[in-house]
């Protein structure tokens, strides 16, 4: 179950060989349980601990800013677009906590409340309210591998597959939309990343006859972090065949936000 990119259909974007997400009745449990062990984190971890993942951050930016986007999915799910800047404080550790518990709270209530299939707004223009179940357990993943990678802390809520959905939606949803807003080139060329632990793989390309220039492979972990800028691609775990410059190109790319 992969969500469409937008309603064109012609822009550059990514084909998937069979990933299988989550079930859709999962994602609310899997949010969570990725919140829980964000808050539970952020309880130990200095606000003012640099987060060198997205620089110039502290952790009470990521805290805030994460927090914010959850009150603003919950808006959006209602069809209410908040426009909402990220808040830069108050920074203390007691304020921060509450606030990120709450907001993620305010946000698990408009998913247990709201109709999946009620009519809100998304990322890629009208859609159901359930498009936000997916796209919260990932923005959550994510800030969640941050704020563990700061403070050196290993993270546990999370598996392989819930890894390749997050390297899927990218693809499928993210990088498709930046294309289409005009942030990113949409005549790249072609290439396979593939995931060596899920066995799911992805052709990137403007169209189904292009070969792929390169493959880049890597645990499903280690491909979701490098199309979110997390890892570069000459991390360990990470391997390239065929045209290691391609391959470079690709990588640089603003596939996200």
């Amino acid at each position: 179950m992969s969500y469409p990119a937008d309603g064109l259909g012609n822009e550059q974007a990514a084909t998937d060989n069979g990933h299988m997400p989550p079930r859709a009745a999962d994602y609310p449990e899997i949010l969570t349980r990725l919140q829980a062990e964000f808050a539970g984190l952020l309880e130990t971890t200095d606000p003012e601990t640099p987060v060198t993942t997205c620089a110039p951050w502290r952790v009470a930016d990521l805290a805030l800013h994460l927090g914010g986007v959850h009150i603003w999915a919950a808006a959006m799910m209602l069809g209410v677009d908040l426009a909402m800047d990220d808040p830069v404080r108050p920074r203390s550790r007691p304020v921060i906590d509450r606030f990120y518990r709450g907001a993620a709270g305010m946000l698990t209530e408009s998913i247990a409340t709201i109709d999946p299939a009620a009519p809100a707004l998304t990322l890629v223009g009208p859609g159901p309210a359930g498009f936000w179940h997916r796209r919260q357990v990932h923005e959550t993943l994510i800030h969640l591998w941050d704020l563990a990678n700061c403070s050196g802390a290993p993270i546990h809520a999370v598996t392989a597959t819930m890894w390749a959905d997050c390297a899927d939606e990218v693809l499928t949803v993210m990088a498709p939309r930046q294309v289409r807003l005009g942030r990113m080139p949409d005549a790249f060329g072609a290439l396979r990343l593939s995931a060596i632990d899920t066995g799911d793989n992805w052709t990137w390309s403007a169209r189904p006859d292009q070969v792929p220039e390169a493959e880049i492979s890597g645990t499903a972990e280690s491909l979701a972090l490098l199309l979110w800028r997390r890892l570069p691609i000459d991390s360990s775990g990470i391997s390239v065949a065929g045209d290691e410059e391609a391959a470079r190109r690709f990588a640089a790319l603003p596939l996200t936000p």
